[in-house]
């Protein structure tokens, strides 16, 4: 389903509606934003048989950051798109030419093994289809423009795009996670993303007033889908990137550090969905967010550690 001639898709990763992909068409053209991984290549070839669209009057891929879960299918897909160009953040441009250090940086975390089966090997992408898109770059799709907007926090090379024909934002993993699984009566629930290695609190703050400023009438998030009621989404974001803070703050300096961060998120996590109106319990609770409550109490030692450097 298309609103807006934004078409969401689901590419795959991990499990259903956890990881998307946008295809935004505009008089017979478009332009991806994210792919996911290279598995998610024919899902994404598929949607453009759903917006009647042929590959070839695909003009862009946009890639909000080079995380693998966002960027890792980049280097197939623009293979089988002969016309496209890639943008990207001026700091993941080089990732995307030579993907050799992104691989390696990946591999050392999750092993070889891992990387094969869940990501498949990057592809490079000749340079001279890379843009790099520094803050206020325009990209432009026959007249419907996106604009390319610095947005650090999550990570340094981080772009939002705000589509102003849509009055929408694509915020990467900057406007937090919100899974359908914990839609309530209350309508979504969200949560900041502070997975390593460049998590930034003060960073994070400012890159969502900014987007809060464009008064986006809904946010398409990579970590699932179209969001509404964004004014108060974004304050209860900022107030849970606080209370993340807090909890890594009670947690320095404890033994098994770790631990104890994995502990203060799950109660943290634990005690906002119920307040939200979500019923599920605490099983439930991991079996939706374990690996974002590891990844995020990894990043959030990163940050502490960083903090004494």
């Amino acid at each position: 389903m298309a609103h807006q001639d934004i078409y969401t898709i689901d590419t795959g990763f991990v499990r259903p509606r956890f990881d998307a992909a946008y295809l935004v068409v505009r008089d017979g053209h478009g332009a991806f934003i994210d792919c996911g991984t290279n598995h998610a290549v024919p899902r994404l070839l598929g949607a453009l048989a759903e917006a009647d669209i042929d590959a070839a009057r695909i003009d862009w891929l946009i890639l909000t950051h080079v995380h693998l879960d966002h960027a890792g299918g980049a280097g197939e897909l623009i293979a089988q798109l002969p016309n496209a160009r890639l943008v990207v953040h001026p700091r993941g441009a080089r990732h995307m030419i030579d993907p050799s250090q992104l691989w390696a940086g990946a591999m050392a975390v999750y092993g070889e093994t891992v990387m094969e089966q869940a990501y498949g090997r990057l592809r490079p992408i000749p340079q001279e289809r890379v843009v790099e898109a520094p803050d206020g770059h325009i990209v432009d799709l026959r007249g419907r423009l996106l604009h390319c907007i610095d947005t650090p926090g999550h990570a340094r090379h981080h772009l939002a795009i705000y589509d102003s024909y849509a009055n929408a934002c694509f915020t990467g993993d900057t406007f937090g996670l919100s899974y359908r699984e914990f839609d309530t009566d209350q309508g979504p629930f969200i949560l900041p993303t502070t997975t390593p290695v460049q998590f930034d609190p003060d960073a994070l703050h400012a890159s969502i007033d900014r987007l809060m400023a464009l008064k986006p009438e809904a946010m398409y998030l990579t970590h699932y889908g179209r969001v509404e009621d964004v004014e108060r989404l974004g304050a209860k974001l900022h107030a849970m990137i606080d209370a993340t803070v807090a909890v890594s703050r009670q947690a320095d300096g404890v033994p098994d550090r770790h631990a104890r961060l994995v502990e203060g998120l799950t109660e943290l996590y634990a005690a906002r969905t119920t307040e939200h109106g979500w019923n599920g319990d605490l099983a439930a609770l991991r079996h939706w967010l374990g690996m974002d409550i590891e990844l995020n109490a990894q990043g959030l030692g990163v940050w502490l550690d960083r903090q004494r450097a």
